[in-house]
C-alpha cells in the first residue's frame, strides 16, 4: 500500500470524470461551497460517493445544482441521506427513503446505483462506471471483541456510536445487516454482468476495504464504514480506481495495486484547518500524474 495528497488536478486536457463526497450542505459553508462548483470542462463528468445531505429537500438542491454544471452525475447514497431526521417533512424510512431519493435522482437526470451503468468515453476509458450502495454489516469490528454485540457494547462504553443507531431505519429488513446483505447480493450480480474487456470505477460512500480505517482515532467506528463481505472486490471486478467517502479524511492510497481515492468534503471543523481549500474536485479519470 502507498499513499498520497491527492489532487484537484485541474490542469488535464479534454474532459475528465471527477469526484467528490460527504458535501454535508446543512453547513452554510458547505452549501456555499456547492453553489459555487463548477465543471472545469462542459463535458466533464462527476460522481457523488455520498453524504450530501440529511433532508431530502436539500439533496434534491444540491444534485440538480450540480447536474446543471456537468454533462453527467452519478451519485450514491452516504448514511446522512437515509436518515429519517425530525426535520425533514418526507418521513420515509429504510428502503422506501432510498426509493423516494433514487426516483427524485431520476427526475433530475442524475444516475444511480440502481441504473444502468454508464461507461466513461473519455481519457483514460472506456471505463464502466459503477455507483454502489452497499451499507455495512459490523464486521468491521474493534479490537478484543468477536461479534456486533460485543462491538456496540463497547462503542457505547467509549461513547463513540454512530448516529445512524438511532436515525437509520432498515425497514422493512429487521436489521441494517441484513439490507446490507441484501444490497451485496443484488450489487455483486450486477458487477459480474459488466463488460469484461473494460475496467471499472467502483464508487461507494463505504470503502471497499477495511485498510483505511486503520488511521481512525477511534477504531470502534469502523463498524459503521462497511463489510468485509467486498474485501476483493476491486481486484474481482478489474477497478482501475474506487471512489469513497464517509472517513472525512481525503487522501490517495493504493491496495492490490489499485487506485483508491477518499473525496470527502467533511465538515467546517475539519476542513478548517487543512492547508488545501474546501470542495476541491478529485480528477479520476484520465488518472492523475503521480508527481513523485
Amino acid at each position: 500500500m502507498t499513499a498520497q495528497p491527492g489532487t484537484s488536478d485541474l490542469t488535464a486536457a479534454g474532459p475528465s470524470l471527477w469526484a467528490i463526497s460527504d458535501l454535508h450542505i446543512s453547513y452554510p459553508e458547505n452549501r456555499q461551497i456547492v453553489a459555487d462548483l463548477a465543471a472545469p470542462s462542459p463535458d466533464d463528468w462527476l460522481i457523488v460517493a455520498g453524504d450530501v445531505a440529511e433532508t431530502v429537500a436539500s439533496v434534491e438542491w444540491a444534485l440538480g445544482t450540480l447536474r446543471q454544471r456537468f454533462a453527467q452525475v452519478i451519485w450514491s447514497p452516504g448514511n446522512h441521506e437515509l436518515w429519517t431526521t425530525p426535520h425533514d417533512p418526507v418521513r420515509l424510512r429504510g428502503v422506501a427513503r432510498y426509493t423516494h431519493l433514487v426516483e427524485m435522482c431520476r427526475s433530475l437526470g442524475v444516475h444511480t446505483p440502481e441504473d444502468p451503468f454508464l461507461v466513461w468515453p473519455g481519457a483514460g476509458g472506456p471505463a464502466t462506471v459503477a455507483p454502489l450502495f452497499t451499507l455495512y454489516d459490523y464486521s468491521f469490528l474493534p479490537p478484543g471483541t468477536s461479534d456486533k454485540t460485543e462491538g456496540l457494547a463497547y462503542a457505547y462504553r467509549t461513547g463513540i456510536v454512530c448516529t445512524d443507531e438511532t436515525m437509520l431505519h432498515p425497514d422493512p429488513f429487521p436489521s441494517r445487516e441484513q439490507w446490507c446483505w441484501q444490497r451485496l447480493a443484488y450489487t455483486e450480480q450486477r458487477l459480474t454482468e459488466v463488460d469484461p474487456r473494460w475496467p471499472t470505477i467502483l464508487a461507494n460512500h463505504y470503502p471497499l476495504v477495511r485498510d483505511p480505517m486503520n488511521v481512525l482515532r477511534y477504531p470502534e467506528f469502523a463498524m459503521w464504514c462497511g463489510t468485509d463481505r467486498t474485501a476483493d472486490w476491486h481486484v474481482r471486478f478489474r477497478a482501475a480506481a474506487m471512489v469513497y467517502g464517509h472517513l472525512h479524511i481525503p487522501r490517495t492510497t493504493h491496495y492490490d495495486g489499485v487506485r483508491f481515492e477518499e473525496v470527502s468534503v467533511g465538515y467546517p471543523r475539519e476542513w478548517r484547518h487543512r492547508s488545501v481549500p474546501p470542495g476541491q474536485l478529485r480528477r479520476i479519470l484520465p488518472a492523475p500524474v503521480d508527481p513523485s
